[in-house]
């Protein structure tokens, strides 16, 4: 049986979100880039601002140059990261084979073998791309194709919007006429090298085989003679149904006081507790995401000594981790905890005596969590908390 492999592609996604959120910016050129480095770079635009001749990396004060009209917002990966997740379980209703970045608008869907349920894979693509329209207010390219390859470039082909199929045995054919820059998996040395022997479309380097191509390229060659010819086996890998573990905090105003990201983790280490003694798990590990103000983004994991759920132990190597993720000067905006590698608790006893300590707090979570189930969340709070007032939830 031929693979089908959907790919949706919203363009220009950070951009389209934000004037999604903001319809006044519609019409404007906009882009997406952190207003308070001074080094900052663009990290995302929308078409009108590509038609300004901007482009992603151009340093922000270049930018600024070129149109005044232009509208600077902000990176927020955690509300890309979000809408992302709504589209991904949108799709998920199709077919558990789901691929995406965290935050880049790019879904890959495998539905061979599904035409017996919801009818060919083009019209599926395009009841797709209707449901995202009505839901999200978002206006996705779509193709479809027998591998990931093809797919991603037959959406290069059309974007910023558009529809392209490419049918079973097409694919070689399909490629020949374009450039390699439009080819995914090519690296800038590979097109640089390339270019060195003139060579600037498939259909120029199709015809060298895969010996004469090790010449220049040496263990790459085998990888780029298969990129032209439009082979590709790699799967679209399944989605994980159940949802990580894990905590956000977004800061009202962005800080870097050390008092106020404690509270923050502490919070987060709260939130966590809470769950996996819920679900009567303990965590191996955590990691820790932070997010600063001008975009930048750093994650570290620790492991924890013992499997556990105990917030204070938690929160002892979240702080820990915060101070060696935190290298930077500038403002923190949000911050992340993940539990990773969540297991069920060993039923055995153990050989040594208990930590008292340890013990004590055990209890005391316990009667918290009661207090919580029946008077809600924020019923009880431990003094490191109460002070809180520079930072909101999310």
């Amino acid at each position: 049986m031929e693979r089908s492999i959907i790919h949706l592609n919203i363009a220009d996604f950070a951009a389209a979100v934000e004037i999604n959120l903001s319809p006044a910016l519609k019409g404007y050129p906009v882009i997406i880039a952190p207003t308070a480095a001074p080094r900052a770079v663009v990290y995302d635009m929308n078409d009108q601002a590509y038609q300004e001749g901007i482009r992603k990396g151009m340093p922000l004060a270049r930018v600024r140059k070129i149109n005044k009209r232009i509208k600077i917002i902000p990176p927020r990966f955690n509300q890309y990261e979000r809408v992302m997740k709504d589209l991904l379980k949108q799709s998920l209703a199709y077919t558990p084979a789901i691929e995406s970045g965290h935050w880049d608008g790019h879904i890959f869907l495998d539905v061979t073998g599904t035409n017996r349920l919801f009818g060919p894979s083009v019209d599926l693509a395009f009841r797709l791309k209707k449901k995202i329209q009505n839901n999200f207010r978002l206006d996705p390219i779509w193709s479809v194709a027998t591998n990931k390859l093809v797919a991603k470039v037959a959406t290069r082909m059309v974007k910023p919007t558009g529809e392209y199929i490419v049918g079973p045995g097409e694919e070689e054919a399909f490629l020949e006429p374009l450039p390699i820059t439009l080819l995914p998996g090519l690296s800038k040395e590979d097109i640089i090298k390339l270019n060195t022997f003139n060579l600037f479309f498939v259909s120029q380097i199709r015809p060298l085989t895969l010996e004469q191509l090790s010449i220049p390229f040496a263990h790459r060659a085998r990888h780029i003679h298969c990129l032209i010819r439009g082979i590709d086996t790699t799967p679209v890998s399944h989605m994980e149904k159940e949802e990580p573990i894990q905590a956000d905090h977004e800061f009202a105003d962005d800080t870097n006081d050390a008092l106020q990201l404690k509270k923050a983790i502490y919070l987060l280490v709260e939130t966590l507790g809470y769950t996996l003694r819920q679900r009567q798990m303990v965590s191996r590990q955590i990691a820790l995401t932070i997010s600063y103000s001008d975009g930048g983004r750093r994650s570290i994991t620790g492991k924890l000594t013992l499997p556990t759920a105990n917030e204070m132990i938690m929160f002892k190597k979240a702080t820990t981790l915060l101070f060696r993720a935190w290298t930077r000067r500038i403002r923190i905006r949000h911050i992340r905890l993940t539990v990773e590698k969540a297991v069920r608790p060993e039923l055995q006893a153990t050989l040594f005596e208990e930590n008292p300590k340890e013990a004590s707090q055990e209890k005391i979570f316990k009667a918290m969590d009661e207090i919580r189930t029946k008077f809600g969340t924020r019923a009880i709070n431990t003094g490191l908390t109460l002070a809180k007032s520079s930072m909101i939830s999310s």
